[in-house]
């Protein structure tokens, strides 16, 4: 049985918009392979080498994507926990090396578009980051 997504006010569906933002959560945490690894890395993590405002550009489309989660109609407690993870991943960016590690693992924009497919029951929720 096929999994109907509801619908945006007006009349848009949620579940191009959720493919819009997986794919940028992918260019921000896991466009590029580490060679001889399985471990992925994004443009997050290529300008959050850049000292303090790497971190604070990059914290631009993090933000994008919590505010579509709100406007797409998710309820303030998983706002709520999609900011926590911003804020997680942004208070690690501050210490040099070690937050750079820390972002390639944490992923938080992949980990927020999951927890969007998962609250609108989009197909594909279920994927690892």
């Amino acid at each position: 049985m096929k999994t109907t997504i509801p619908p945006m006010a007006g009349g848009a569906h949620v579940a191009p918009e959720l493919a819009r933002l997986r794919n940028l959560a992918t260019v921000l945490d896991a466009a590029f392979r580490i060679p001889g690894t399985r471990a992925r890395w994004g443009l997050d993590a290529l300008i959050g080498l850049l000292p303090v405002g790497g971190t604070l550009v990059m914290l631009l489309p993090s933000l994008y994507i919590v505010w579509k989660g709100w406007k797409l109609g998710a309820g303030r407690a998983l706002v709520a926990r999609m900011l926590a993870n911003v804020a997680v991943e942004v208070a690690a960016d501050f210490v040099p090396v070690l937050g750079d590690v820390f972002d390639v693992a944490f992923k938080a924009n992949l980990r927020n578009v999951a927890l969007l497919e998962q609250h609108f029951g989009a197909a594909g929720a279920d994927r690892r980051h």
